[in-house]
């Protein structure tokens, strides 16, 4: 049995738009959305443990018992009754609460590298069944490429996009995302559209981004430092959204855009990122 899986990758993702287009009766919001892999990337070391226990290391943002990558071993772990524990690295680099999905990223890693160094030999679907029961996002990571999303997030098709650079702008703080999908004026009923919809607007109109973020006019008004960062950008010349419930926004970069930096508040937090067609590890996985 392998010893040890170091080094992992987690990358982010954008959301290059994202529309909520009503609510299932357990009060779930149901969305479309275009999900795309980028080159900004937490990294997991996973450490074989024979006690059995399962150890995590480093920062904590919460109990241990919360955190998703422990989450993630322990359902691993439970389900298929390994004997064997791991113990968990993270090296962060993706900011938290930013709307880039670097938890579900993390987690979703643990699975793959986890799914090797216990040798389970599961499928990339029956990780993705698993990765539901963790968070919306993680089936998506799971999915290793660009991809349309639709129930809450855990209905996949490969979508093809161009490769692309993005400059982020994370603004130095998060936003609730409970509080964003409990506001009252949160848009709960944009009309759903085919993928071939999007996927048209992304070859004739790129790089203008399809549709919209219903959540950003709600995440602008609960933390204004989201509308700041927004407005930062397009006076800088670009066409900015917001990514998944906040608070990072993002555009586009053309090819030969001046790459001079952002004069950013302290605190605040610039990248520039190309996209990624497959996730990092998407080869250790068999269909």
């Amino acid at each position: 049995m392998t010893e040890a899986c170091l080094g992992l990758p987690a990358p982010a993702k954008l959301n290059l738009f994202l529309h909520v287009t009503g609510r299932r009766p357990d009060g779930k919001h149901l969305l479309q959305s275009i999900f795309t892999l980028i080159d900004l990337a937490d990294t997991v070391d996973l450490t074989l443990l024979p006690s059995g226990d399962v150890e995590r290391e480093g920062v904590l943002t919460g109990p241990a018992e919360e955190d998703l990558c422990v989450r993630a071993a322990r359902l691993l772990k439970e389900r298929f009754r390994v004997g064997a524990g791991v113990r968990i690295r993270l090296e962060k680099r993706i900011p938290v609460g930013a709307g880039l999905g670097g938890g579900s990223s993390d987690a979703a890693t643990v699975l793959i590298g986890l799914n090797r160094l216990w040798n389970l030999r599961l499928t990339r679907s029956e990780l993705m069944a698993l990765g539901v029961e963790l968070g919306a996002d993680v089936p998506f990571f799971l999915f290793g490429r660009n991809a349309f999303a639709e129930g809450i997030g855990e209905k996949l098709l490969p979508v093809e996009l161009p490769d692309a650079r993005y400059r982020l702008v994370w603004p130095g703080r998060g936003v609730s995302t409970g509080k964003i999908f409990s506001a009252p004026d949160l848009t709960r009923s944009t009309e759903t559209r085919k993928i071939a919809v999007f996927s048209d607007s992304i070859r004739n109109r790129w790089p203008a981004l399809p549709g919209h973020n219903d959540l950003e006019p709600v995440a602008a008004r609960i933390e204004p430092a989201v509308q700041k960062a927004l407005r930062m950008l397009s006076e800088s010349g670009f066409e900015p959204r917001m990514t998944g419930s906040g608070s990072t926004v993002f555009a586009v970069e053309p090819e030969g855009a001046p790459k001079r930096s952002l004069n950013l508040p302290e605190g605040w937090l610039e990248f520039r990122v190309r996209s990624l067609p497959v996730h990092p590890l998407a080869s250790w996985l068999t269909e």
